[in-house]
């Protein structure tokens, strides 16, 4: 089950039942299920505040996914969120909120199936990934 909460912030994600159906797809492309997966939407400073308390990180980040899966190839976590990271990124970037929000959503979803992002390799195959994903949602082509 996919559920979306909200922290500090006023945010409502839109299609949610197409999103819980897109992350599923993505999870199964993988070869995952899904069990328990929780969204969290959030400002800056709460997840500063996570960063901080949990990973011992002193910086903004659009994303921090907490792995909490029990079983081999099923998916369990809580993906906190920054909505003020997800909005500048796209200001940055150019490219609409919601395309930076699908993306931010997938690459939760793609650390929990294993991809990583720390060395050059990693995030190639992440944006690879990331660009897959936006694809099956029709934001890119």
């Amino acid at each position: 089950m996919i559920r979306f909460f909200t922290e500090d912030i006023k945010f409502t994600l839109s299609q949610k039942i197409l999103t819980r159906q897109w992350l599923t797809k993505l999870a199964t492309r993988e070869g995952f299920s899904v069990g328990e997966l929780n969204y969290i939407f959030c400002s800056d400073e709460y997840l500063l505040q996570v960063n901080r308390e949990y990973l011992e990180h002193d910086y903004y980040t659009d994303i921090i996914t907490f792995d909490n899966s029990e079983e081999e190839n099923r998916l369990e976590g809580d993906i906190f969120v920054s909505i003020d990271r997800v909005r500048d990124n796209a200001l940055q970037l150019q490219i609409a909120e919601e395309q930076e929000l699908r993306r931010v959503l997938a690459h939760g979803l793609l650390h929990l199936c294993g991809f990583g992002d720390k060395t050059d390799d990693e995030i190639a195959l992440m944006r690879k990934k990331e660009e897959e994903s936006l694809a099956s949602w029709g934001l890119v082509n």
